[in-house]
């Protein structure tokens, strides 16, 4: 199965058009149309916000990747 991607924004609530579709001329092909969660969108915004604030704390830059990694395997040890 051949997949393909693309955005559109409703202009009319009872048509959509999409054009330059890589597929020939009577192949039938399924359409999914899945609406943004715009409030999920600014969600997820924030807390990489929050992800970076975090990442730029003093307490943080004293952190490596090999105690990262320690902490890790620890974890996965223990469970």
């Amino acid at each position: 199965m051949l997949a393909y991607k693309s955005y559109a924004t409703i202009k009319d609530p009872a048509r959509l058009e999409l054009t330059g579709l890589p597929f020939r001329p009577g192949q039938r092909v399924e359409v999914l149309v899945i609406a943004e969660d715009d409030e999920r969108s600014e969600r997820v915004e924030k807390l990489g916000e929050l992800f970076k604030m975090t990442q730029a704390l003093p307490q943080a830059q004293a952190i490596s990747e090999e105690m990262i990694a320690e902490e890790i395997a620890e974890y996965r040890f223990r469970r």
